[in-house]
């Protein structure tokens, strides 16, 4: 199955204004979906989360809640789509009482509350993707500070939020470190890519899905990037109970590789927070390979290898 204005391999990418519009549609053909916003980018854009489920509910015995969070990073908005065409395939198997992957709807829907943060740098994002008018003053700040890493593409290079600031390196576990490593490979100050900020969660992106993170009871994280078909399930020595497990089995069903997150970078992300700070299982899933932003025909092909890891975080939590 496939979403039609992600699906084909002339689709453009996405934008606020189309996730918005997909969000939309997918309220209106699915009334079991509910939708809120955990907060507002830079420039005032909504940051969307979409959830479902009976798991979290007070009846519930054995449920528990799960997030999927995508677009952090302005260049990976493909993820967007991903989650999103995951979302709408499950709320169909869930109407028409069919499976997903191998397993029940109905069955995942009682057991677990999914959250989908769909849209974490809607401002990166629309960057890149051509939908801030070049007179916008964000658009000209942004390449004011692009001009200072000329080997970095601008747009298609930026990965930060509009300020400047890579909002997978704003979250406090080792931000320190994460900002010595960041520093010492020459990244001082905002720009494109790999800027740790002024303090962690200084950004209203990080911010709000930091707020959002606490203010649940997540058995299990997955945060959706691009670049390399690994998935990262470790932070430092942190132990986490099942998390090696449910890796192995992620690996074993998309064909995507487990691996533990190399030293240079393993400070200071979403994931990292969430296992040290949480003790839960936290993956983040590097989807597709080539050179970002990936083209929007690569979707179905990634769509097929990442749908097996999305199925077995909601039946392993």
């Amino acid at each position: 199955m496939q979403i039609k204005s992600f699906g084909t391999t002339d689709a453009l990418p996405p934008t606020s204004l189309s996730t918005r519009r997909m969000i939309d549609g997918l309220l209106a053909r699915y009334p079991f979906l509910q939708s809120a916003n955990m907060g507002r980018s830079v420039m005032g854009r909504e940051l969307p989360v979409l959830t479902l489920g009976e798991g979290a509910a007070p009846c519930s015995v054995q449920g528990a809640e799960v997030f999927f969070s995508a677009s952090h990073h302005a260049n990976e908005s493909i993820t967007t789509a991903l989650v999103l065409l995951f979302l709408e395939n499950y709320c169909r198997a869930i109407a028409d009482n069919a499976d997903i992957g191998g397993q029940c709807a109905a069955e995942l829907f009682r057991k677990t509350r999914l959250h989908i943060a769909p849209l974490v740098n809607p401002d990166g994002v629309d960057l890149v993707n051509g939908i801030i008018p070049t007179c916008d003053s964000h658009y000209i700040q942004a390449q004011a500070l692009a001009a200072q890493y000329p080997s970095i593409p601008f747009p298609q290079g930026w990965k930060a939020n509009i300020r400047g600031v890579d909002l997978n390196l704003q979250y406090p576990a080792r931000w320190e470190e994460a900002k010595q490593i960041k520093y010492a490979q020459g990244y001082t100050r905002p720009g494109p890519r790999d800027y740790v900020g002024s303090a962690p969660l200084r950004e209203p992106e990080s911010r709000a899905m930091a707020e959002y993170t606490l203010a649940h009871d997540f058995r299990l994280v997955l945060a959706l990037h691009t670049q390399g078909e690994v998935i990262y399930w470790r932070y430092q020595n942190h132990e986490v109970p099942r998390a090696a497990a449910i890796a192995a089995a992620m690996q074993a069903a998309s064909g995507y590789i487990a691996e533990e997150t190399p030293a240079a970078s393993g400070n200071a992300g979403y994931k990292d927070w969430f296992i040290r700070d949480f003790r839960q299982p936290g993956f983040t899933i590097e989807a597709g390979s080539g050179e970002n932003p990936l083209p929007m025909r690569e979707l179905n092909a990634i769509y097929a290898r990442c749908e097996p890891i999305f199925v077995l975080a909601l039946d392993r939590q």
